[in-house]
């Protein structure tokens, strides 16, 4: 019972305070056994008036132990089952005591967390934006399967409730009052356990207080159970919608989906004995020990800094210049102010420099509008800008981003006018997307300075930031390219330098083999689709129109000056392309007046003609798990390459820079997670097969033969 404190005091309320053993409270074994012997002192005590679950942790309640999620296995579905029983068995006894039993939610309930909130009669949150109450188990791979599905149903109704599960909304205190997942909030931690308390004397006298609204007599679901009129639009169109975002891709939606009609349909405690058989079986899926495994544990790694140096004191960023104010300059300029970091945005002229801080006021403007900020904070933000064409404005920054086009020259002597204004020990940092930083550093007077910051496009969305160390780029250098990115709020990846680095050369591989899969006489479209099938976001054509053939007609004339004629010696398909399409169509993709598409003035898009005449062949018949696997495995081979290598320094920066940077499908965990679970030996028996048929790109690095040796797996 230590870990969970129990006192009463003399009005006959008890209150149990968590403190787990380890940084925050979960539902582990030691939770199951405090709250099992603390529910059973309840239902025996004398004299009690009501109860109140507070936290001595800075979180209230952080949800599952996902340690012992992972460590579920095919065949153990039973004991989970039983172990789930229990739990609800404690909650539902809990939730059924003759008083009423209050959270007070200090901190974040996420997860189970918020479910052991939804087993109280009465929530009561600090009204602070630290505090997040939600059920996110979804991006998980997995279903709230401590009664979440199933309450949260009862609570809001079927359709107010989708959201929040299928989405795993997370929301602060005071949304969630506004949509009836809290009932009061308190506006400091101070209040809290005094409120709580108060709300259980003002109830003395009033039995329907201890009850939940689901056990109350003539209890109806808001907005009708899963019967009703009303509901049978959304039941009818929901799976339909759900197929299209998912593509039979992610069981947990699904399951998610399955319950939550049943907890609209059933008697509570059938619902619930559903809703636990849902998540026994999506804990042993291989997308849940994917997700699971690469959105928590190497995600919290990588944020933690495990690839920052250990022993450089922290690197603030006060002052950031900026040279370039086009997509990427103006882009970054934005990220910059709103952390609240001074920024110079420099171009060629005040008026180009001016449009780019333009688009700043504009993405504020946004917010203003809808109620997200206040003018004041908006000013506040813009007056961090300094649009410029003067050189010297750049004087004493503590960090210059150069983020101009990819040529090497430009950038060079770019480096040579304007390094010299950055403050004692600067850091200049390159948002170059391919080429190599070490040699870029050689216009450097100070290469020990000198490192790639490889922002993703469009800045202000995209999560990720590839951050490349040239060889000599020093530990301080990558300390302050590290902590600039979380003082953004983006997440850092580190990689070492190559041509393309991690990203750029990996997201290669998806769209030249998407161009080789048509030139053998696939038809486009069914190309682009299969794409779409494995989860990537898009299809590899459509990508390639996005991110424009110019851009890869470009790339290879920099990087034929650099004597590099062909990127890693497999890019001919990808070359013959480009040729045919620009050098002879003029068609340079979708910014370019059009590329494998042409593009309506509606929104319509339809496969050029010209592509279909030159390469389609209704004779040709590859089937379609080929397609898909030849599009997955060239970049799963690519990054295996990357880490063999030691472009890659860890397997947590390849899984999430693939995730976030490249659009890995998210059910793979990551293009390094998937090899494990797809089983090394099955993968790389698939690759001999695949390069047998279809070139040697496809045969099998040599590190996944090693680590079958030795008997590991991609940690």
């Amino acid at each position: 019972m230590s870990v969970f404190k129990y006192e009463k005091d003399a009005d006959g309320i008890v209150t149990i305070t968590m403190d787990m053993t380890g940084p925050v409270n979960a539902m582990n074994a030691e939770f199951r056994t405090a709250m099992t012997d603390s529910v059973a002192k309840l239902e025996a005590e004398q004299g009690l008036t009501g109860v109140i679950f507070a936290s001595a942790k800075k979180v209230f309640f952080a949800g599952g132990d996902l340690n012992d999620l992972l460590a579920a296995e095919q065949g153990q579905e039973a004991a989970f089952m039983e172990m789930l029983t229990n739990i609800k068995s404690d909650f539902r006894k809990l939730e059924k005591l003759p008083v009423p039993v209050v959270s007070a939610i200090n901190g974040a309930a996420l997860g189970g967390g918020y479910e052991l909130c939804l087993a109280t009669n009465h929530r009561i949150a600090y009204n602070h934006k630290s505090v997040q109450l939600g059920l996110p188990e979804v991006g998980l791979g997995l279903l709230p399967g401590g009664g979440g599905v199933v309450r949260l149903v009862n609570l809001l109704g079927l359709q107010d409730a989708l959201p929040y599960l299928l989405e795993g909304k997370k929301v602060t205190p005071e949304k969630a009052m506004k949509a009836g997942m809290i009932h009061e909030t308190v506006e400091t931690l101070e209040e809290l356990l005094p409120r709580a308390k108060a709300y259980i004397l003002e109830q003395k006298d009033n039995p329907e207080a201890a009850v939940q609204p689901w056990d109350r007599k003539g209890f109806r679901i808001p907005g009708g159970n899963a019967n009703s009129p009303k509901l049978a639009q959304v039941l009818t169109g929901a799976p339909a919608m759900l197929a299209q975002k998912t593509r039979g891709l992610l069981p947990a939606p699904e399951q998610i989906l399955d319950c939550a009609v049943e907890a609209a349909r059933l008697d509570l405690d059938t619902a619930l004995r559903i809703e636990s058989r849902g998540l026994a079986y999506l804990v042993t899926t291989p997308q849940a020990k994917n997700m699971i495994n690469t959105f928590f544990f190497q995600m919290n790694k990588v944020n933690g800094g495990a690839s920052r140096p250990k022993g450089v004191e922290p690197q603030l960023t006060k002052k950031v210049g900026v040279l370039g104010a086009g997509m990427m300059g103006q882009g970054i300029a934005y990220v910059s102010a709103v952390a609240g970091i001074e920024v110079i945005l420099k171009d060629i002229s005040v008026e180009a420099a001016e449009k780019g801080k333009a688009y700043t006021e504009k993405l504020l403007e946004k917010k203003v509008s809808r109620g997200r900020m206040t003018e004041e904070k908006k000013a506040e933000i813009l007056n961090l800008i300094k649009p410029t064409a003067d050189d010297a404005d750049l004087q004493g920054c503590d960090l210059i981003i150069e983020a101009v086009f990819e040529n090497i020259e430009l950038k060079n002597k770019i480096t040579q006018s304007t390094e010299q204004y950055l403050c004692e020990g600067g850091i200049w940092g390159s948002n170059t997307s391919t080429l190599p930083i070490t040699q870029l550093a050689e216009a450097s007077s100070k290469p020990e300075n000198f490192i790639g910051i490889h922002f993703f496009s469009p800045v202000d969305k995209m999560p990720l930031i590839e951050i490349i160390c040239g060889d000599k780029t020093s530990d301080v250098a990558l300390a302050k390219a590290f902590d600039y990115t979380r003082q953004i709020k983006k997440t850092p990846i580190v990689v070492n330098d190559s041509l393309g680095f991690f990203t750029s050369r990996t997201f290669g591989t998806y769209f030249d083999e998407g161009v080789r899969i048509v030139t053998e006489g696939v038809h486009p479209v069914k190309t682009d689709n299969l794409g779409k099938a494995i989860g990537m976001p898009v299809g590899p054509l459509t990508v390639h129109d996005e991110v424009s053939l110019e851009l890869t007609r470009k790339a290879a004339e920099t990087w034929a000056d650099m004597g590099v004629t062909d990127k890693w010696g497999e890019q001919k398909a990808l070359n013959e392309m480009v040729q045919f399409m620009i050098g002879e169509n003029g068609r340079g993709g979708r910014y370019h007046g059009g590329g494998y598409f042409e593009y309506g003035a509606d929104g319509s898009k339809t496969i050029w003609p010209g592509l279909l005449e030159k390469y389609y062949n209704a004779d040709v018949n590859i089937c379609d798990e080929d397609i898909k696997d030849r599009l997955l495995f060239r970049q799963v081979i690519e990054t295996l390459k990357c880490l063999q290598t030691n472009v890659l320094r860890t397997v947590a920066d390849g899984n999430i820079g693939s995730i976030m940077g490249i659009g890995a499908p998210v059910w793979t965990g990551g293009f390094l997670q998937f090899v494990n679970t797809y089983g090394l030996e099955k993968f790389q028996a698939r690759c001999g097969e695949l390069a047998e048929k279809y070139g040697e790109r496809f045969e099998c690095p040599q590190i996944v033969a090693d680590k079958i040796a030795a008997g590991e797996t991609f940690q």
